[in-house]
């Protein structure tokens, strides 16, 4: 038995309002693989990027294979994320015309064992957008403790 790799962006959801969500194939090497299932990755100030029509993650970090000696990767290096044309096209377009911007926000391990990485479509918050939603989760805080007091 497995365990379950969830790797999360947590600030993602604070620093972007999510527009639409996709899940995309990731092409790593074999050490790669083998760190991720030791959930020895981090996605948190990572970002996707197109280069010409094909669509990469970069700056997200992946830490080198602690059993592997001659034939290790690079920590941090863009990797290539694999989507349907029309996706990518879309994507394109949205990008380039509305200014909006693709980020990560999990990266998981799927039946077959294969790593996938959630990303979406977003637009950056303005600093009101923050404090209202920071106030929104201390409201909801103190709503919940109320509530197991009773």
């Amino acid at each position: 038995m497995q365990k379950t790799i969830n790797i999360l962006n947590k600030r993602a959801k604070f620093e972007y309002e999510i527009l639409d969500k996709y899940t995309a194939g990731i092409v790593l090497t074999g050490t790669e693989i083998k760190s991720i299932r030791l959930g020895k990755a981090n996605i948190a100030e990572s970002f996707c990027e197109f280069q010409g029509h094909e669509l990469f993650v970069i700056n997200s970090q992946i830490e080198e294979y602690a059993y592997s000696k001659h034939f290790n990767h690079k920590a941090k290096t863009e990797r290539k994320l694999l989507l349907n044309k029309k996706e990518l096209k879309s994507l394109l377009k949205d990008v380039q015309n509305k200014g909006l911007t693709i980020i990560p926000l999990r990266l998981f391990l799927n039946d077959k064992g294969r790593a996938k990485l959630d990303i979406a479509l977003a637009r950056g918050k303005k600093n009101y957008d923050k404090r209202e939603t920071i106030k929104d989760r201390d409201n909801k805080r103190d709503l919940d403790r109320l509530k197991k007091a009773y």
